[in-house]
């Protein structure tokens, strides 16, 4: 089974919107295309973004709970991932990248250029689109 990491940005734009391509990726995930791999870090990472006000005003503290809640059980729970040597231009982005690679996960899926503008093997960083346009060939 396909495995990715998804950053924050991807979940929080398919709560804003159920157009685009971000919104096709989790409900992807809802049907079992793919698994996306999780941990504390994003997890929190993700509660923290869903309560910022300008979030807030979209999203009600109820729905970000409840779809954290489902992503918690949908998802693959891994431990935090151990440090890596720097890679990203931003620093916070690093874990994302290590937890992809100790869950053995080939895309990190993001709309951070800090995390797409870095030249991996493996995982490779793609943006929401691509990552969609991945599954939708999947399932051909």
């Amino acid at each position: 089974m396909l495995r990715a990491v998804l950053d924050t940005n991807v979940y929080v734009a398919a709560l804003l919107s159920r157009d685009g391509s971000p919104a096709t990726i989790v409900r992807a995930l809802a049907d079992g295309a793919f698994d996306a791999v999780v941990c504390p870090t994003l997890m929190a990472e993700l509660r923290t973004v869903l309560a910022r006000p300008k979030i807030a005003e979209r999203v009600s503290g109820e729905t970000a709970e409840q779809f954290a809640a489902w992503l918690e059980r949908s998802a693959v729970c891994a431990t935090e991932p151990e440090a890596i040597d720097p890679v990203s231009p931003d620093p916070g982005d690093d874990y994302l990248i290590a937890l992809a690679r100790e869950a053995g996960a080939t895309f990190v899926v993001s709309g951070d250029a800090h995390l797409l503008g870095i030249a991996l093997s493996l995982p490779a960083a793609i943006y929401p689109a691509s990552f969609a346009t991945l599954l939708e060939a999947l399932e051909l």
